[in-house]
């Protein structure tokens, strides 16, 4: 008896076979250094400027508060 699957699970096997044999990305920042990078990443992020939608919603909360 044969399954009409067709041949979606042959086809599904050598996608992975082709994923696994694929060369590995290589990582070669340290840890410490890649923690640093983000970190600074994070913090130019924050200084930067709020959108208009917040800003807005600032001064309404801001005028309810007085």
């Amino acid at each position: 008896m044969t399954m009409a699957r067709g041949n979606q699970r042959e086809l599904a096997r050598e996608k992975n076979l082709k994923k696994q044999n694929a060369p590995k990305k290589k990582d070669d920042m340290p840890l410490e250094k890649r923690k640093a990078r983000d970190t600074a990443a994070l913090q130019q992020k924050q200084k930067a400027p709020i959108n208009s939608h917040e800003t807005k919603v600032e001064k309404s909360s801001r005028k309810k508060a007085k």
